[in-house]
């Protein structure tokens, strides 16, 4: 437990798996990195996030379910269930089931998942409906245990979750099954969207918002590059991720480069403009 006074939004960062290959906990595992970061909450990956491999049972999942810092956990890359190849879309949808039990199990605020897509001869209302059966086959087993928050990305045509019009289709399929939300700012930046009013045009049209990732970019406006940067050392002004936090008014992730100190001073500065 971070030391200082919780502020909301609750503050975290992203550090990976927290666990070395053997399964053995890293650098003092989750818990401890966020003590070191003086952060209110840590995202993590349950396995290699290139890989098809179903997570293991973590060694610190009672500390984290019985920790009051917040967990959040990421899935794979590779998962897309929105996508027409067969070969792709139900190994996908079998590890999203596997992720979300995992996640469940060490007590996460939620399963980040990244929107997906079709090839570019597909119908992208295909995509969306893959979505919408991946929820509901779901829904006939109970649904999933804890919510699952679809990430808005930065590239890519027939991608589900890219640009806003594309992400009021697939909430309108899959709203009505609790999907959550995750606004990545240097996404929506590489994307094009207008940073200033993100936060409402998004909860325009999913209504709601549960996660920010606050990331800079290294690229400029509506380079549909995803390359993250420092909160102060980017291409979008400081003061407007600052905005975008206040505006959302929910637990916020750094995804940013940098070490422990690095971090650490993010959270510092995050928290004060933000208090």
């Amino acid at each position: 437990m971070a030391a200082h006074q919780v502020q909301r939004p609750p503050i975290g960062v992203h550090i990976g798996p927290g666990l070395t290959d053997d399964g053995e906990l890293l650098d003092g595992g989750p818990l401890a990195r966020a003590a070191e970061m003086d952060a209110d909450g840590v995202q993590i990956f349950l396995t290699d996030p290139q890989s098809y491999k179903a997570p293991k049972p973590r060694p610190d999942a009672d500390d984290l379910r019985a920790s009051d810092v917040m967990v959040v956990v990421h899935a794979p890359y590779l998962l897309n269930v929105a996508s027409t190849n067969n070969r792709i879309r139900i190994p996908s949808r079998k590890l999203l089931d596997q992720h979300a039990k995992a996640a469940a199990a060490v007590g996460a605020f939620g399963l980040v998942v990244h929107g997906g897509h079709v090839l570019a001869a597909d119908d992208p209302a295909v995509g969306v409906d893959n979505w919408r059966k991946t929820f509901a086959r779901q829904a006939e087993d109970g649904g999933f245990p804890l919510p699952l928050l679809i990430e808005n990305t930065a590239g890519g045509g027939n991608a589900m979750a890219r640009d806003l019009d594309a992400i009021a289709r697939l909430f309108d399929a899959v709203g009505e099954f609790g999907a959550g939300v995750v606004l990545d700012t240097c996404h929506a930046w590489a994307a094009g969207w207008d940073l200033a009013t993100a936060v409402a045009d998004l909860k325009a049209v999913t209504g709601r918002l549960d996660l920010v990732h606050l990331n800079n970019s290294r690229d400029p406006h509506g380079s549909s590059r995803d390359r993250h940067a420092p909160v102060d050392g980017g291409e979008i002004p400081r003061e407007l991720l600052v905005e975008v936090a206040r505006a959302a008014g929910c637990p916020v992730v750094l995804e940013t480069p940098g070490d422990a100190a690095a971090h650490a001073e993010e959270i510092a500065e995050l928290r004060a403009a933000l208090s």
